[in-house]
């Protein structure tokens, strides 16, 4: 991996002095159109962005599309980037995901550099190198593993965000506290969202981001450990999935923490693990988090789902599943029926 991440303290001449570094003859610029004018204008004085062409995309999971890729290949190629030019993604996980598909496809891979602008991004999709967009209503279902040259993480940003987007990132720290370490997990369950303190928040960030650089550089191409990174997602992309099938999508988080519920479930019944910090995690989880509503009519095609999972191996479907806070079993395969008792927990965990 050959990714430089930077827990930005001044932007924009951090910013400046890592472009002065680079030699590249065209600089573009992607943004959402909600990124463009909520926090282009934090990075548009940096000189060196000056007079570079931006694409601006719709905003939202439902825009991360073939088409919307298309229309950024047509931007690049209208507006002469070559091999030499580099793209700045600025914003969510959408812009990251999408931007690094466009520019590892585009003459057969450009430079990338993200610059998270949410939560989300910032400890998940930003960092680590997986790319993608989706197709035939299956998340990320085509992509490639490229890594930008460099990511630039700075909290000023999440003061744009809204509480439904803080949390949505915050799921994915829950996730890395479970399967890194009892003081990374306490520290996370200890944080107050009510309060937002940022500059508590920066750091529990930066503390998420080393976790998850720690998995991606043992195994980058996510053959081994790095599948502990999916923990909470073989369940948590099918809420999302049937959530967009019901015309109310859940943001990604939102529904991590809602697989992490049904996962936890499953860890406790295969690999013990302890039911206090299975008690633990959901009280969190229904503090802060909104159920998901679905009823047993929707098992089945919640299953068909998973079964489209890309960890999965001759249509067997593949958990990581955990024994206990930072000890990771990957590869569990798991019967149809405790799936759907995982799914009645998360339902009765709300009383449902």
């Amino acid at each position: 991996m050959n990714q430089k991440v930077v827990i930005a303290q001044d932007l924009p001449s951090e910013l400046q002095a890592f472009l002065e570094g680079m030699d590249y003859d065209k600089l573009f610029i992607l943004t959402d159109v909600n990124t463009h004018e909520k926090c282009y204008p934090l990075v548009k004085g940096v000189p060196r962005l000056e007079g570079a062409p931006v694409i601006t995309v719709e905003a939202g999971d439902t825009h991360k599309s073939v088409e919307a890729l298309s229309s950024i290949w047509m931007h690049l190629s209208t507006k002469g980037a070559t091999r030499h030019s580099v793209l700045l993604n600025l914003g969510g996980g959408m812009v990251t995901d999408m931007g690094g598909f466009a520019g590892a496809t585009f003459k057969r891979g450009i430079r990338t550099i993200n610059v998270p602008t949410t939560l989300m991004a910032s400890v998940d999709a930003a960092v680590g190198g997986k790319t993608g967009v989706n197709f035939n209503g299956l998340k990320n279902e085509i992509g490639a593993f490229y890594p930008p040259e460099c990511v630039f993480i700075d909290c000023e940003f999440l003061r744009t965000l809204d509480r439904d987007n803080i949390l949505s990132g915050y799921a994915e720290m829950i996730k890395h506290g479970l399967i890194s370490s009892m003081e990374v997990y306490t520290s996370v369950m200890l944080y107050d969202i009510d309060t937002m303190n940022y500059r508590y928040l920066n750091q529990l960030v930066a503390q998420s981001v080393s976790v998850k650089e720690e998995f991606v550089e043992k195994d980058p191409k996510e053959q081994n450990i790095r599948k502990a990174l999916n923990f909470g997602h073989t369940v948590g992309h099918a809420y999302e999935s049937l959530s967009f099938q019901k015309n109310a999508p859940l943001l990604h988080g939102h529904a991590v923490a809602a697989g992490i519920i049904s996962e936890l479930y499953l860890s406790h019944k295969l690999c013990s693990f302890p039911m206090e910090k299975l008690s633990q995690v959901v009280y969190y989880i229904k503090e802060y988090y909104r159920p998901f509503a679905f009823t047993c009519d929707d098992y089945d095609a919640l299953y068909e789902l998973m079964t489209h999972d890309k960890k999965n191996e001759a249509g067997v479907i593949n958990f990581t599943l955990l024994g206990g806070v930072g000890d990771v079993r990957i590869n569990q395969q798991v019967s149809r029926a405790h799936i759907l008792e995982s799914l009645d927990f998360y339902r009765e965990s709300w009383g449902g």
